[in-house]
């Protein structure tokens, strides 16, 4: 394991706290080969780095999904050695996508601990501008679990929360166009099916359209940032 560029080496103790679970935890899943073991630096500490940050991610919501740890175990032993931790975000997206929308209300304490950090006032501002939290009457926030942690990530990210929105209300807008297309071209094939089969068949299309669309999406954007950095070089 190698850290990035710019990136500092985080301890065991840090990295259970960026990633919202226990050392105990993480020692656990290192002993069981889910996490790769860290750079040993001086005075023998381990340093941990983003990609051990994105695979702690991955394993918990295999989790929240109900996979087993043998299940979990089988299913990162057939990923790639070499993904990266934006690779294992994206595959993270794609297990987050097969479970229903999951809204909980938690107190401010609860909800520093999923979001894995001190939340400002300005942090939950534009959170809820964002519709992934909603404050209650009685000082509580609604919280929509499925979004959380991508909520989270933007709030580092050095743009505008005004070209954050706009850049969501874009998603969503070709998203549903998506859905809505693929959806009519999916009924025309299961027509004539009866429900049970149309169930079994959208469980298992779910996943398989979540990726395909997150790969397609994932090779567009490179290229659109492509053409768009070499363009501006030669300005």
């Amino acid at each position: 394991m190698t850290t990035d560029a710019g990136e500092t080496p985080l301890t065991i103790d840090e990295l259970a706290a960026r990633a919202g679970v226990t050392v105990r935890t993480v020692r656990f899943y290192g002993s069981k080969g889910l996490l790769p073991p860290p750079v040993i630096g001086p005075r023998r500490v381990g340093h941990y780095g983003p990609d051990h940050v994105a695979r702690l991610a991955l394993i918990e919501e295999l989790q929240q999904q109900g996979m087993t740890l043998a299940a979990i175990e089988r299913y990162l032993k057939q990923l790639p050695h070499d993904l990266t931790p934006h690779d294992l975000a994206i595959h993270r997206a794609v297990v987050a996508s097969w479970a229903p929308d999951a809204v909980d209300t938690v107190s401010l304490r609860e909800l520093e601990r999923r979001a894995g950090r001190p939340l400002t006032a300005e942090d939950l501002e534009r959170l809820a501008a964002m519709n992934v939290v909603a404050g209650t009457d009685d000082g509580a926030f609604r919280v929509d679990s499925g979004l959380l942690r991508l909520g989270v990530q933007l709030l580092d990210v050095p743009l505008s929360q005004e070209v954050i929105l706009a850049a969501r209300k874009v998603l969503i807008e070709h998203s549903r166009a998506a859905a809505h297309e693929l959806s009519q071209l999916f009924r025309g094939e299961v027509a004539e099916r009866d429900a049970q089969d149309v169930r079994s068949l959208s469980a298992h299309m779910h996943p398989l359209v979540v990726q395909a669309l997150l790969t397609t999406f994932q090779r567009s954007l490179r290229e659109e940032l492509g053409q768009w950095v070499t363009g501006s070089g030669t300005d």
